[in-house]
């Protein structure tokens, strides 16, 4: 009953209070009635009754708070009153709402990424018993690879394989490049899922090689492609020229074991021959593909990389030459192991961290003014005070104050970022390859977000606590001005701000860092000019071309692109340099019989080359000759080298031509008859490589880019090399792009970090200089009359400007020192991502420099002209 009766109270507090009213004045009476029986008059009797019962309003609110109920109510009191405030300093609400809106939503997003790609498991059944099983910390790997490990570990449930290559997709009569997954026939079974429709293929259906002629497709690509429908399990389609037929449809959602990939379907790699033209699975040297484990219950990391660890040491013994060196470990699945893995979970633990100080900056911002706020507010809380309201419901009512602005700042910031993460999710940043990022959040960027917003209430609510208890509501009644404790708040005040000032010049840091090594990476050598360049991506396999068809048909193309007006030259490479892909091998010098990987001399990329190509990729060649088309299967197999292996083979350049090499397990002889210009083949951020080019004739390829550089912009002759190349075969499949565009891909790390480390040093420096200018607008509106004082006694513009902004700038230079310094030490995680990325660089110091020197400029412009205009005389009638 006693809970009906609180809860019904809500709804008669009037009646309440006019009962608690009532009851208070009979106690007054009644002592009053007991001094005037002592003989004293009625007016003293009460005067008296009331002084000794203390004071009436302060007990009504003790007496109304024994109800928890009625406490309730007081609390929605609190909001109320925090809302009619707030409505009175608009000013005030709007800035901090808006200034917490950003800093939470900054770290919703940055958190929604950490939680997608780093915190979160991929979403597969048992996801957290899959690794990726790599070799020196790359998840490359060769079909015998996982022969061996599938069949000789004690440690995994199950193993799987597959690799991501383009086809050609063709279901109405008009090719299409799609993008697959190549599967191991156990590859759904390992990873733990169901069909949507139909079935999936398994390694039953292996018999060989070009054995199962089936496709499994992607939920999306079905919806799209097929417009969902049902009927197309059984249905057969041409992939690459051969019949293939649908056996299903994955389940919406499912990606396979990476998380940035989004294939369209998925054929068994027992098909590669048809996939991709040739077959490497019987290559041991062949290490390109990703394998996947499933750990059986109870077994650790450690015990199956023990495992692994004994089946490498076999095959060193059984493959003496072709798995030397040998190492597996393993790694968590969803970044392509640690080579993406690494660097992404380094940058955006680092983005995390930055976002974090954000919000401190934020909150630091937010303290100071709600100090000075209160402060300004100093009168009111002495009327309060003296009125018999206690310090601890004044408390209250600040911290209902920051906790509503922090939850409505909250609140458009998770709405700005759900909407931000959303369009991030369907965005393609390459859009020549099927890479997205679901970013989407979850209820754990909910669960965050919220408990950001409400600790930043409570840390700025408490910014002016130590205010409200030092008060002395005597002396705030009489002057207005609070008199104890005033260094101590305005010392915490500058101590906030340079918390914010520390803060932006790390963030200033970082960001300058990322665009400075953005700008060298830009205007570094590449080892070719992708300037007035357009490359032509194309598969001759997807359009059925083998054998003996495939350089004819290269060289018609190289033929009629070079043949274009205003072409000024054309070649053609197998990969192309920064693209997804490549290949390396092991480089021997002449005489080598040890051919293991410990001895070889170096390793290298490579290359094959049509002659012309280098011409048209602008790429320097510093000795020798360039390949020709007399370079054939025919004849030597002859290779030019780049400056870095012909220095670590041969010692020198002048010595590397005319010399040969030893290439990998084939032990094919090569003669150098050229020596070109380092590059950059894998990433921008690697170091120099060894390379070497072989004419595509001694060694074919159906994929192959064509370059065809122009003698202006390239775009003008994209239009007519289309018609051209389309003219030679309509079934070709292509995807034509200048140079710089397909640079996208290997410049996004960079781009990515600089555009995001560039939000964030903005915020930092718009939080900077609202607190700079809050710190010196405050310190010059309090201490107008000593500037007026200061004026008329004679001081000079140099003087005043010393006073009104002298602190401000000192708070500035300590803070801007000691960020300058966490920035040097934090931006050392950019080197990950960012080519030649130095925090030490003299430019990123000097900009930094400069920056905070122009934030301080600027935020205290408008304090500073408000206290050199100040009129003595007139500030002397209005004291």
């Amino acid at each position: 009953m006693a809970i009906f009766r609180r809860f019904a109270n809500l709804f008669r507090r009037t009646s309440i209070d006019r009962e608690i009213a009532a009851e208070l004045e009979a106690h007054i009476e009644l002592a009053t009635e007991q001094g005037m029986r002592r003989g004293l008059p009625h007016d003293v009797a009460r005067r008296d009754a009331l002084i000794r019962f203390g004071n009436r309003t302060s007990t009504r609110e003790r007496v109304a708070a024994a109800d928890t109920t009625l406490g309730l109510e007081g609390i929605g009191r609190d909001i109320r009153f925090a809302l009619r405030q707030l409505a009175h300093s608009p000013g005030f609400a709007i800035t901090a709402i808006i200034t917490l809106a950003v800093a939470i939503g900054a770290n919703a997003i940055v958190f929604s990424v950490l939680n997608a790609l780093v915190l979160r498991p991929i979403n597969l059944p048992g996801a957290r018993q899959l690794y990726t099983i790599q070799q020196h910390g790359l998840p490359m790997n060769s079909y015998p690879d996982y022969r061996d490990v599938r069949d000789r570990n004690r440690t995994f449930s199950g193993v799987a394989l597959y690799n991501f290559a383009p086809v050609g997709l063709n279901t109405d009569g008009n090719p299409k490049q799609s993008w697959v997954y190549e599967a191991s026939g156990n590859y759904f079974d390992v990873l733990g899922v169901q069909p949507y429709l139909g079935r999936f293929f398994h390694a039953t259906d292996e018999h060989g090689p070009d054995s199962s002629p089936y496709i499994v497709l992607s939920y999306s690509f079905w919806q799209n492609r097929f417009h969902s429908d049902a009927g197309v399990v059984g249905r057969p389609v041409e992939l690459n020229r051969h019949v293939y037929t649908i056996l299903g449809v994955a389940p919406p959602q499912f990606r396979g074991a990476e998380l940035i990939y989004s294939p369209d379907l998925w054929v068994p790699m027992v098909d590669e021959a048809q996939i991709e033209g040739t077959s490497d699975l019987e290559d041991r040297n062949n290490r390109g593909l990703w394998m996947i484990g499933r750990l059986k219950p109870q077994v650790t990391v450690a015990q199956s990389e023990g495992d692994l660890a004994r089946i490498a040491a076999d095959l060193k013994k059984a493959y003496p030459i072709d798995d030397d060196g040998l190492h597996f470990t393993l790694a968590r699945p969803g970044l392509v192991g640690d080579m993406l893995g690494g660097p992404v979970r380094a940058f955006v633990a680092g983005l995390m961290l930055l976002a974090g100080l954000i919000l401190l900056a934020a909150c630091a911002n937010l303290g100071s003014l709600f100090a000075a706020r209160a402060a300004d507010r100093g009168r009111e809380i002495a009327l309060r005070l003296a009125l018999g309201s206690t310090r601890r419901r004044i408390v209250r009512q600040l911290m209902t104050e920051a906790l509503l602005i922090s939850l409505i700042g909250g609140a458009i910031g998770i709405a700005g970022s759900v909407a931000l993460l959303r369009a991030m999710s369907a965005w393609q940043p390459l859009p020549q390859f099927p890479i997205s990022v679901a970013v989407n959040p979850d209820a754990m960027t909910y669960v965050v977000a919220v408990a950001l917003a409400l600790l930043s209430g409570l840390l700025c609510g408490l910014a002016p606590v130590r205010q409200v208890f030092g008060a002395s509501p005597w002396e705030l009644v009489k002057t207005g001005v609070k008199s104890t404790s005033k260094r101590s708040w305005f010392s915490a005040q500058g101590a906030l701000l340079v918390v914010q000032i520390a803060v932006c010049a790390v963030l200033m840091t970082s960001s300058l860092v990322a665009v400075r090594g953005l700008a060298r990476s830009l205007h570094s050598s590449f080892g070719f000019d992708p300037t007035n360049a357009l490359v032509v991506s194309s598969d001759l396999n997807m359009a059925g071309y083998s054998g003996e068809r495939i350089p004819a048909m290269q060289r018609r193309m190289i033929d009629a692109s070079a043949a274009l007006p205003g072409v000024t030259g054309a070649g053609l490479i197998d990969n192309i340099p920064l693209g997804l892909g490549w290949s390396e091998t092991s480089i021997f010098k002449i005489g080598a019989t040890d051919f293991r990987e410990s001895s070889e001399a170096s390793e290298s990329m490579a290359y094959g080359i049509s002659p012309g190509y280098f011409q048209a990729a602008g790429t320097v060649l510093l000795a020798g000759r360039d390949l020709n088309w007399h370079d054939t299967d025919k004849t030597t197999p002859v290779a030019v080298v780049n400056r870095t292996l012909a220095m670590k083979v041969f010692g020198s350049i002048d010595r590397a031509v005319g010399a040969q090499f030893i290439q990998g397990s084939a032990h094919t002889h090569f003669l150098v008859v050229g020596v070109v210009e380092d590059g950059k083949y894998i990433s921008l951020a690697e170091d120099e490589k060894a390379a070497y080019f072989r004419p595509l004739l001694q060694s074919p390829s159906n994929s192959s880019w064509l370059v065809v550089r122009s003698s202006g912009d390239a775009q003008r002759i994209a239009e007519p090399l289309r018609e051209t190349l389309r003219g030679l075969d309509e079934a070709l499949p292509l995807s034509i792009m200048t140079w710089n565009s397909e640079l996208t891909g290997a410049l996004f790390a960079p781009r990515a970090a600089t555009v995001s480390l560039g939000v964030l040093g903005m915020l930092g420096a718009l939080l900077a200089a609202t607190g700079i200018f809050g710190l010196a607008s405050y310190s010059v509106g309090k201490r107008l009359r000593e500037m007026g004082i200061r004026i008329a006694l004679g001081a000079g513009n140099g003087q005043v400007l010393r006073a009104a902004v002298g602190r401000s700038f000192r708070l500035l230079a300590i803070g801007s020192l000691a960020g300058m310094v966490l920035g040097m030490a934090a931006t050392k995680l950019l080197s990950y991502i960012v080519y030649q990325a130095s925090p030490r660089d003299p430019v990123v110091l000097a900009g930094t420099v400069a920056a905070m020197l122009t934030l301080g400029l600027i935020a205290t412009w408008a304090p500073a002209q408000r206290a050199l205009r100040v009129d003595p005389s007139r500030l002397m009638r209005e004291e």
